[in-house]
């Protein structure tokens, strides 16, 4: 089985992807990110945008070869591996969506899809609260990190792109800690996590540990 857990970005995907690796034996986390990054990263700075210039690949889930490769390897994955394959990755173009979720499911995999909503000021304020509130104020300025720019800046897009039905589930995360969120998942995909028995400070510093490893700088 694989849960693909769609969403903004801090809508807490990855956080609860973790959180489920965590209490779910033999499931793994797989995240098509790093493949998108890694091939932004063959071209060279000035036309990735990391120097300042206009990048020449917008977002990498426009390249066919992410959208295949990216089957390709999960098919792989799902095939060899016995345990629950957990993917925490943002797609809200429909067409994309057929060509990565639509078609795993297409070569025969049972792949169960979540989308994690919240009210805009609520990931605003989780981003704030895992450390990106300077990063923030430069997006209101006009400036700072790219990426984090053009995440919030497209945070509207996302979560109206993401309330349509072709991309139930949808749980709402609101009022949801991490660990509940997974449990709700769990449930509705009709496994059993192992019981959550963190205290507040260490699930803290874990989740802190989690964001701080996805960091990503281009």
């Amino acid at each position: 089985m694989l849960l693909w857990i769609n969403g903004p970005f801090g809508g807490g995907k990855t956080q609860t992807a973790h959180e489920i690796q965590r209490r779910l034996p033999g499931s793994v986390v797989c995240d098509p990110e790093h493949a998108g990054f890694g091939l932004r990263r063959v071209l060279p700075p000035e036309l990735r945008g990391a120097r300042g210039g206009t990048p020449l690949i917008e977002d990498f889930q426009d390249l066919v070869s992410w959208r295949q490769g990216v089957v390709e390897v999960l098919d792989l994955v799902l095939t060899r591996h016995d345990g629950v394959v957990v993917v925490p990755m943002t797609v809200t173009d429909p067409r994309c969506f057929d060509e990565t979720v639509g078609r795993l499911r297409a070569l025969g995999h049972d792949v169960r899809h979540f989308t994690l909503l919240a009210e805009r000021e609520t990931v605003l304020r989780r981003l704030r609260e895992r450390g990106f509130g300077r990063l923030l104020s430069y997006v209101a300025r006009g400036a700072g990190p790219r990426r984090e720019s053009w995440a919030v800046q497209r945070l509207d897009h996302c979560l109206e792109r993401l309330r349509e039905p072709e991309f139930a589930e949808h749980l709402w995360t609101d009022h949801s800690t991490v660990p509940k969120t997974a449990d709700r998942i769990a449930v509705l995909a009709g496994l059993t996590l192992r019981p959550n028995t963190e205290g507040a400070l260490r699930t803290r510093l874990r989740q802190t540990r989690v964001g701080l490893r996805h960091v990503r700088i281009d």
